[in-house]
């Protein structure tokens, strides 16, 4: 009989070592975002000066308005994709060539991001200097790529879940496979494709190796502002900006699995 992994011994003492060592500096974080001194290595009361600071920075302005622009229009892009690849796969039988499929939907998954982001710098590149066209496209197009298989694992897991009954019954009842799908299908499968649609955009919204490689000149979004940043001098003003990306980014995770979780 196969032992309960929690009652093995010492799994209560590694288990609160590795969420101290993934949490912790975050806390740490959160909690000197809010310092009113300028020394990060020494607390100095409570402010919001930083906060106010970041909100008052224009390029920090710029960089959310393009960070969140990039993620909301990569995320719709992204989840229509997955939704018309997961009724594709879901609402047929098996068929040749379905597993290949599931595949070239995951391959970001499985693939590492820097090798993606590479691949996207050399296609787009041809691009960039036989076009001249230097805008945004080229990140839209990356983000949502990048996170349609993101959009899909929960659209699919709200497919799958579904009872066909009420479809089967549309069916019977002579109505069309069009309106079998808007007044049946796309209701039950609304929380699917907003949940799907909220994990792109935090996806996009916080992805930085890609955006680094594929960007151009004064296309900074805030995650690859931050790391410039960083890389001249760690100022509190990141931490509040961080602060801010995290609570926006804890806020929509808490949405997205109120949208999954199942229902008795």
């Amino acid at each position: 009989m196969a032992k309960d992994v929690t009652h093995l011994p010492g799994f209560t003492t590694i288990s609160m070592t590795v969420f101290a060592a993934l949490y912790l500096p975050i806390v740490i974080l959160v909690v000197y975002s809010f310092n009113s001194g300028e020394d990060l290595a020494h607390w100095e009361g409570i402010g919001l000066q930083w906060f106010t600071k970041a909100w008052a920075n224009d390029q920090v302005k710029d960089a959310t308005i393009r960070s969140l622009w990039l993620a909301a229009v990569a995320a719709v892009i992204s989840t229509a994709v997955a939704t018309m690849a997961a009724l594709g796969t879901t609402r047929r039988g098996r068929f040749k060539g379905q597993t290949f499929i599931y595949v070239m939907i995951n391959q970001p998954l499985m693939v590492p991001e820097i090798v993606t982001a590479v691949a996207l710098l050399i296609f787009f590149a041809w691009f960039k200097v036989n076009l001249g066209y230097q805008g945004m496209g080229y990140l839209v197009l990356a983000h949502s790529a990048f996170c349609i298989p993101f959009a899909y694992l929960p659209i699919r897991a709200r497919l799958e879940s579904m009872d066909l009954t009420l479809e089967t019954a549309a069916a019977d009842l002579y109505a069309t496979p069009w309106a079998t799908f808007r007044r049946v299908t796309l209701p039950l499968l609304l929380p699917g494709i907003l949940a799907g649609m909220m994990l792109a955009f935090v996806t996009s919204l916080d992805d930085v190796v890609i955006t680094v490689f594929v960007k151009s000149a004064g296309q900074d979004t805030l995650p690859t502002y931050m790391l410039g940043q960083i890389r001249r001098q760690v100022s509190t003003e990141v931490y509040a900006i961080s602060t801010m990306l995290l609570g926006l980014t804890v806020v929509l995770l808490v949405v997205f699995m109120a949208l999954t979780r199942k229902k008795d």
